[in-house]
C-alpha cells in the first residue's frame, strides 16, 4: 500500500498563519508572488504522499476575505500563442480558465496585468476582450537594462511608467499561467508605486520547491530539479542565508542569482532591504509538514524515473533536446535509481515481446502487477484497465466484463462514421462501454466500483499513448510512463 508522508491539514493551518504573520510584518499589505500550480499541483501530490493537488487554493480560502488575485501574462506570450504544455491550451486562454477557477472557489480576482507590453497587436486585442468581459487590465512596459540598471528601473522612467494596479485587500496574490510571465517585476513595480503614495507594503515569495529546510540532495528536492530539467534550474545552498545566519538552507539558482539585484531594488525603494537572503523572502511551510520522510523519499525517487520517461517521449516528439535526458540520467544516479526500480516497465516490455504487439502493465497500490495486450477489440491500455478492475473486484480473468455485442457497434461507429482507422477501443471508450454493461451485468457494475482503488497505481506502456488515454489515466490518479516508441511508423500521430 502507498504510505502517506505529508500532513495536509497541518500544512493548511501553518501556511495560512505564516502568510498572515508576513502581512503583519509589513504593516498590513503584502504582495505575494505565487509560483507553481495553484489548482492542480500533481507534482507535489506525487512526491509528498498526502498532499492534495488543490491544497494551495484551499490554503488561500482560509485567507479568503483578505486576499485578491492579480494574474500576470507576458504580452509576448500572447503574441506567440505560447502553449501550456500540461493542458494544451494557450496562456491567454489559461488566464480565463484561472479566473473561472478562482471565482468558482469564491476568491476575488482583481485584475489582469499585461507584462512586457509593447503595443503588440494580439495583446491589444486581448486587452479589449478582457475589458469586454468586465475585467480591469493594466499595462507594464519593458525597461531598458532590466534587471541591472537599478537607478533607471526604480524611477519614474522605469517602474513609474507602469500602470498602478489598484488593489483593495491586504493580501495581493500575484500569479500567472506559467514561468517567465513577469510576476516578480509586477510585485516590485507595485512596491515602488505604493511607496510613492505613502502606503506601507511588502513582498514575499511562495514556492513549494525546492523545500528550503530539507537537505540539498534529498530526493524531494532532486525531483524538483527533474521536473525543471528543461529550464536548467539547479538547487543550491543559499550563500546569503549561510553568511547572515550561519544556517544551511536550500534555494535554487535563479533566486540566488537575482537576489543582489532585488536587494538593491528594495534599498532603492525603502532605503533599507527587509531581507538578508532569498530564503528570507519565502513563506513556504511544506517541509514542516512531512511526518514520514521514508515515504516522501520513495515517492520522490519514483517521480524522478517518471520524469525520465517523459523526457524520452518528449525528445521522441521533438519537444526537448537530448541534454535534458542526460541531465535526468545524472539525477537518477544521484538518488540511486534506474528504470529497473519501476516494476511495471519490465512487465510491459516482457508482455510486448511475448505478443509482438503493444502492451501495458499496471502496478496496483498493493504491489501486484497486472498486464494487458492488444486485441482485435481493445487497445493494450484498455485491456490492462479491465484486467486490473477484475483483479480488484475478485472477478475471474476469463470473465468478459463487456460483451462483444456492445463493443462492435462502437467500433463500427468509429470506423464507418467518425473517420477513425483504428477500431480498437481507447480507455475512455471502454469505460463508457463498461458503464453501459453495468446497467444489466452485475460483474460489470462491481468492476466499475473499483475505479477509486486505482489512485496511486503505476502504469507503463510499451508505446506512446494517445492524448485521450493519457488524460484518462491522469483523471484516475494513475502515474503513467511510456516507452519512447510510436505504435505505427506514420509521421502524423493524432489524438486517437
Amino acid at each position: 500500500m502507498v504510505q502517506m508522508g505529508f500532513d495536509n491539514e497541518k500544512y493548511l493551518k501553518m501556511q495560512s498563519e505564516r502568510i498572515k504573520e508576513r502581512i503583519g510584518n509589513f504593516g498590513g499589505k503584502l504582495y505575494l508572488e505565487f509560483g507553481g500550480k495553484l489548482f492542480d499541483d500533481y507534482h507535489a501530490a506525487r512526491v509528498l504522499p498526502g498532499f492534495k493537488p488543490d491544497s494551495k487554493v484551499n490554503m488561500l480560502l482560509q485567507l479568503k476575505d483578505e486576499a485578491e488575485i492579480v494574474i500576470v501574462i507576458n504580452a509576448g506570450d500572447i503574441e506567440k500563442n505560447k502553449i501550456r504544455g500540461d493542458l494544451g491550451i494557450t496562456y491567454d486562454m489559461d488566464v480565463l480558465r484561472l479566473i473561472d477557477a478562482f471565482r468558482g472557489y469564491g476568491l476575488y480576482v482583481g485584475s489582469v496585468v499585461l507584462a512586457q507590453f509593447n503595443g503588440q497587436a494580439a495583446a491589444m486585442a486581448y486587452k479589449k476582450k478582457l475589458e469586454g468581459l468586465g475585467l480591469k487590465v493594466y499595462k507594464h512596459y519593458p525597461i531598458a537594462g532590466y534587471p541591472a540598471n537599478i537607478p533607471l528601473i526604480v524611477s519614474d522612467k522605469g517602474y513609474g511608467k507602469n500602470d498602478y494596479i489598484k488593489t483593495e485587500r491586504s493580501l495581493v496574490v500575484i500569479t500567472a499561467p506559467g514561468p517567465g510571465s513577469g510576476k516578480m517585476a509586477a510585485c516590485l513595480s507595485q512596491l515602488y508605486h505604493e511607496h510613492k503614495r505613502g502606503i506601507k507594503a511588502g513582498y514575499a515569495k511562495f514556492e513549494t520547491f525546492p523545500i528550503w529546510n530539507v537537505p540539498l540532495r534529498h530526493p524531494v528536492n532532486v525531483a524538483y530539479e527533474a521536473a525543471t530539467a528543461d529550464l536548467n534550474d539547479v538547487n543550491m545552498i543559499d550563500p546569503f542565508h549561510l553568511e547572515a545566519y550561519g544556517k544551511t538552507t536550500i534555494n535554487y539558482n535563479r533566486d540566488v542569482e537575482v537576489f543582489p539585484v532585488l536587494n538593491a531594488m528594495f534599498e532603492q525603494i525603502y532605503g533599507k532591504s527587509p531581507y538578508k537572503s532569498p530564503t528570507d523572502m519565502g513563506v513556504n511551510m511544506v517541509g514542516n509538514c512531512i511526518f514520514n520522510d521514508e515515504a516522501v523519499q520513495a515517492a520522490s525517487r519514483s517521480e524522478i524515473i517518471r520524469r525520465y520517461f517523459k523526457a524520452l517521449c518528449d525528445h521522441r516528439k521533438g519537444n526537448v533536446e537530448e541534454d535534458v535526458i542526460l541531465r535526468l540520467e545524472l539525477l537518477m544516479k544521484q538518488v540511486g535509481v534506474s528504470v529497473a526500480d519501476r516494476p511495471a516497465v519490465a512487465a510491459a516490455l516482457k508482455r510486448a515481446e511475448e505478443t509482438g504487439a503493444p502492451s501495458a502493465a499496471i502496478e496496483l497500490p498493493d504491489g501486484k502487477i497486472i498486464t494487458g495486450k492488444t486485441t482485435p477489440l481493445l487497445g493494450a491500455s484498455s485491456a490492462m484497465l479491465l484486467n486490473a478492475l477484475k483483479e480488484l473486484a475478485g472477478i475471474p480473468k476469463e470473465a468478459k466484463l463487456i460483451s462483444p455485442k456492445v463493443i462492435e457497434p462502437i467500433q463500427k461507429l468509429k470506423v464507418n462514421h467518425l473517420g477513425n482507422h483504428n477500431p480498437r477501443l481507447h480507455t475512455d471508450e471502454v469505460l463508457i462501454a463498461l458503464c453501459i454493461s453495468a446497467t444489466t451485468e452485475e460483474q460489470a457494475a462491481l468492476a466499475l466500483q473499483q475505479l477509486e482503488k486505482l489512485k496511486c497505481a503505476e502504469v507503463h506502456s510499451s508505446v506512446i499513448l494517445s492524448n485521450v488515454d493519457e488524460n484518462v489515466f491522469h483523471k484516475l490518479g494513475v502515474s503513467l510512463t511510456c516507452e519512447p516508441q510510436y505504435q505505427t511508423k506514420k509521421l502524423f500521430h493524432g489524438s486517437k
